[in-house]
C-alpha cells in the first residue's frame, strides 16, 4: 500500500468537563494534526498520474479543518451553563461546540472522520495536544 502523510495545526482552548484534576480548567494548545491516506494504487489522470492523491489538495483539505478550529474555545456541548456560554458569544469569543468530549483521543477520530467524508481513504489520523504527547485513531 502507498501512503501520503500531511500536517497541519491550530491553536485553541479547551477544558474537560467532569475531570477531576488541572484539565478540568480552560487551558490552550498548540494542537498539531497529521493525516496518513493510502491507495493499493496510483492514479493514472494525467494531472495526478503516479500519485494517491495530490498533496496540495490533501494539505488544503486538512487546513480547512484546522482552521475552524483555530483560536477557538472547543466545548463539548451542554459542558457550559447556558447563562456561561451566552455571555461569552456576547463578549464575541469564538466558541466550537462539539458533540465530543474535546480530548485527543476523540479530535483525532474527529479528523479521521472528516477527511474520509471529503472521500481519502484515511488509514490514520493523530492529533499531538504537546510535541511528545498524542493520540491516534485507526480502523481495523
Amino acid at each position: 500500500m502507498y501512503t501520503l502523510k500531511v500536517g497541519s495545526g491550530f491553536d485553541s482552548a479547551h477544558f474537560l468537563k467532569g475531570y477531576e484534576g488541572k484539565c478540568s480548567n480552560i487551558h490552550g494548545h498548540h494542537w498539531s494534526v497529521e493525516v496518513i491516506v493510502g491507495s493499493d494504487t496510483l492514479s493514472d489522470d494525467k494531472q495526478t498520474r503516479g500519485m494517491i492523491v495530490d498533496f496540495s489538495d490533501l494539505k488544503k483539505d486538512l487546513r480547512e479543518l484546522t482552521d475552524n478550529l483555530d483560536h477557538s474555545l472547543i466545548i463539548e456541548k451542554g459542558s457550559l451553563k447556558e447563562k456561561t456560554l451566552e455571555a461569552l458569544k456576547e463578549e464575541n469569543f469564538r466558541i466550537v461546540e462539539l458533540d465530543i468530549r474535546p480530548t485527543a483521543e476523540n479530535l483525532s477520530r474527529y479528523f479521521y472522520e472528516l477527511m474520509s467524508k471529503k472521500g481519502y481513504k484515511v488509514i490514520e489520523a493523530t492529533v499531538y495536544e504537546t510535541r511528545k504527547n498524542c493520540a491516534s485513531y485507526r480502523e481495523d
